[in-house]
């Protein structure tokens, strides 16, 4: 007998990337397209695209199911799914869900990202990261940070993902160290370790009763001063300013009512970043709970194999 399988697609803006799964879990292949990003796909030919990456899999195992999430699904990419709000679950996110047949038969499931009506200024959104956090498990309330170019932080209780606020570090890390006149810094050599000491030195002034911590703007050209006083080398800058701004993105979640010290926090990230978020995460009096590997890929099939339930009268 032919084992069951699913592809898992995170189809974002530059890159599409696919998982091929079987029944159990395991994964059987990995593909990733740099050129496959809904950016670089010409006229709407995003199953061809999808063909090109994957057709193999279909002619060696035949038509099996397709889940994909991530700005596939916006308003830019293949189908457009409207946002769920918050709060809201599995079987919300599942009702959400679209679904179509491919040119081989195969049945395609196109997950929504979801909303926070009750955000401030204007609702917040997501796409992908409540993937994430279903896969982590909404069984027990607790607050969750997904490190990110776009961090979010959210709630679940009640066994769903409540509300969610969206912090752009990592956009603001990304301009700033390549960018920017005060805190430019070289690229650190890769697989090198991080300069913690630089690190560590910023995200304790940011997490610190000092009253510069709160300035955040002038906080910033402590890169530069650093430099100028011979307390920061060029090599440091990289590392401090992504100590500042974690710092800082915990000091206003603290602002916002999403930790208190004594609380356990999941982080959902790569390796990288949940150490740099475990550090500071300490720093402010909280113990971390690391979410399982693969958060995004049990999510997504999670909310895929869900059936939609009928509404009650």
């Amino acid at each position: 007998m032919t084992e069951t399988l699913t592809a898992i697609l995170d189809w974002g803006t530059s890159a599409l990337r696919a998982t091929l799964i079987a029944a159990d879990g395991r994964v059987l292949d990995r593909r990733e397209s740099k050129s496959g990003g809904i950016q670089y796909v010409e006229d709407g030919n995003f199953e061809a695209a999808l063909f090109r990456l994957i057709g193999d899999w279909f002619d060696a195992h035949g038509p099996f199911p397709v889940a994909a999430c991530g700005m596939i699904t916006s308003r830019s990419g293949w189908v457009e799914v409207p946002y769920v709000d918050a709060p809201a679950g599995v079987a919300e996110l599942a009702a959400g869900a679209r679904r179509i047949t491919l040119q081989n038969g195969a049945k395609m499931t196109f997950l929504p990202g979801m909303r926070d009506p009750a955000a401030r200024p204007f609702p917040d959104v997501m796409r992908g990261e409540e993937t994430q956090i279903v896969g982590f498990g909404l069984a027990r309330d607790r607050t969750l940070v997904l490190p990110g170019t776009h961090s979010k932080w959210a709630r679940i209780e009640h066994g769903r993902i409540a509300s969610f606020q969206t912090f752009a570090t990592g956009e603001i890390f990304a301009l700033l160290t390549r960018h920017s006149f005060i805190a430019k810094a070289p690229d650190p050599v890769p697989g090198s370790t991080p300069v913690w000491q630089a690190f560590d030195r910023a995200a304790r002034f940011a997490a610190s009763d000092d009253p510069g911590a709160k300035a955040l703007l002038a906080a910033f050209f402590s890169a530069r001063s650093g430099l100028l006083a011979g307390a920061l080398q060029p090599g440091d800058i990289f590392d401090y300013v992504s100590g500042l701004l974690i710092g800082s993105e915990f000091r206003q979640a603290r602002a916002a009512g999403w930790l208190h010290p004594g609380e356990a926090i999941g982080i959902i990230g790569n390796q990288v970043m949940n150490e740099r978020y475990g550090r500071v995460a300490a720093l402010f009096g909280l113990t971390v709970e690391p979410g399982p590997d693969e958060a995004a890929m049990l999510g997504v099939r999670i909310i895929a194999e869900t059936p939609k339930q009928d509404k009650q009268s």
